[in-house]
């Protein structure tokens, strides 16, 4: 197993970081949360987790050993691979999850792309005894409860990608409406998506 990856950031895409390793570049599927927080020839260092299929060999990086263990935990309910999982911590923090599933929040698995109410309520018992109690204090557990708001995770992953925080700002403001639409159908806003809808207005605009 490949627990950790570091070195300098070799390249970014919306999803997907490239580490130079010993002179080899490591590509690592991370959630845009995690691409923020890259930058293009700084060092970093990555949590890992590999998934081995018949076809193929997928790095998945994170933020920290935390997000790592949930990620993994998570593929222990049936109907969750690796990009179910990946998604879900695309969306939540390791504690947000935990809270939701501490508390039976359907409404906050449903608000993960790809997780419908029954998923929701299957996921809730499947999960339950396995991620725990959240680990940060008592009195900060219901801020953990969500994600960082949509802009800020959008901007941070454009700035982290090497644009500027106007152009950025501009980004974002081009795809609010189809985030707002989102969140109007009674979902949330998947970033993933926005991103690179922000990232094909960019390129129009260049």
């Amino acid at each position: 197993m490949i627990a950790f990856v570091s070195g300098p950031v070799a390249a970014l895409a919306p999803t997907l970081a490239v580490i130079e390793v010993g002179g080899v570049g490591m590509a690592v599927h991370c959630t845009p949360n995690t691409i923020a927080g890259l930058r293009t020839g700084e060092p970093a260092r990555l949590a890992t987790s590999l998934v081995v299929r018949e076809d193929s060999l997928t790095l998945y990086g994170f933020a920290d050993d935390d997000e790592r263990q949930v990620f993994e935990l998570l593929q222990t309910a049936s109907g969750v691979g690796p990009r179910l999982a990946q998604a879900m911590l695309g969306v939540h923090s390791p504690d947000a999850l935990r809270v939701a599933v501490s508390t039976g929040d359907e409404k906050a698995l449903t608000a993960v792309p790809g997780i419908g109410k029954k998923g929701a309520q299957k996921l809730l018992l499947e999960l339950k005894d396995k991620l725990g109690a959240p680990l940060v204090g008592a009195q900060r557990a219901p801020a953990a409860a969500g994600p960082a708001p949509w802009t800020e995770q959008l901007a941070a992953a454009l700035i982290g990608l090497g644009y500027a925080s106007r152009e950025a700002e501009e980004a974002v403001s081009a795809v609010t409406p189809q985030a707002e639409a989102a969140i109007a159908a009674g979902g949330s806003a998947p970033v993933p998506q926005l991103l690179r809808a922000a990232l094909q207005s960019l390129n129009r605009a260049r």
